[in-house]
């Protein structure tokens, strides 16, 4: 008799969840079992406190990678649930895998991409990210790099992109080497509800009046704010053409990732 898969995660409880500072993990990725997780400490990394270092502000000018957003959220995640050198199992399970899918074509769950040509002039995906937006809050789940920096210009992108949408917490889980080198600190869970909480309760409006207010004091030239989003998906996509317009209206000479070094190290 052939197995039954186990069912999705119903989105809507994933919501809940996520909204009471809670997610799912699994022990393995054949586990059809989920355990919810509330961390006793969070790591957040501060929309203006992102550690932009030479180097990787070097990559982002030279425009190494190109940068896309939900552009292949499944292609992303399955890469971030592969096996890794460090770690053969991953808690990202195939029902948690296609619990996301199913948040993502519901507008819930988003990707950011970079991608590289080869010397064979074929472009491949060779890093990205994936998480859960919640009004101006994005909860960031899991990333992956085939390449040097390649998830660090994805990551770069995110903090951009939320800052010019109107975002206001960028979600950690945890804390990890690699995420305090960027900028991420740690907090009691409580503190986090709290800000989390500040996140989803603040207009949209409000939100990236502020962030285009701080634009315009730091000098950047004047650019039309983005039209009313629904979520941190929307604000993803908003802060995507948003920087797009910035860097134009900035005179930027070169492209976007130019833009996001310059702007970036300003704050960092």
């Amino acid at each position: 008799m052939a197995r039954e898969e186990p069912q999705i995660i119903p989105p809507e409880l994933l919501l809940r969840a996520y909204r009471a500072g809670i997610f799912p993990m699994a022990d393995s990725r054949d586990d059809p079992e989920v355990y919810w997780v509330e961390p006793r400490m969070r790591a957040i990394l501060p929309l203006y406190g992102f550690h932009l270092s030479h180097s990787l502000a070097k990559t982002l000018r030279r425009d190494r990678f190109r940068v896309t957003c939900n552009a292949a959220f499944d292609a992303v995640i399955d890469h971030c649930a592969a096996p890794r050198p460090d770690a053969a199992e991953s808690w990202i399970s195939m029902r948690i895998r296609d619990s996301y899918r199913e948040l993502h074509a519901r507008g819930a769950a988003h990707s950011i991409e970079t991608w590289q040509t080869g010397a064979d002039g074929i472009e491949r995906l060779v890093g990205g990210l994936y998480g859960v937006g919640i009004d101006r809050a994005f909860c960031g789940e899991s990333m992956f790099s085939r390449a040097t920096d390649a998830s660090k210009v994805a990551l770069a992108w995110l903090v951009a992109a939320l800052r010019a949408g109107g975002g206001e917490l960028l979600d950690c889980q945890f804390t990890t080497p690699h995420l305090v080198s960027l900028g991420a600190v740690e907090m009691p869970q409580a503190e986090y509800l709290e800000l989390l909480r500040h996140a989803t309760q603040e207009s949209a409006q409000n939100a990236r009046a502020r962030y285009w207010g701080g634009a315009a004091s730091a000098g950047v030239s004047s650019v039309s704010a983005p039209g009313s989003g629904a979520g941190a998906g929307s604000l993803l996509a908003l802060g995507f053409a948003a920087l797009a317009a910035a860097a134009a209206a900035a005179g930027s000479s070169s492209s976007p990732g130019n833009f996001i070094a310059q702007s970036l190290t300003q704050t960092s």
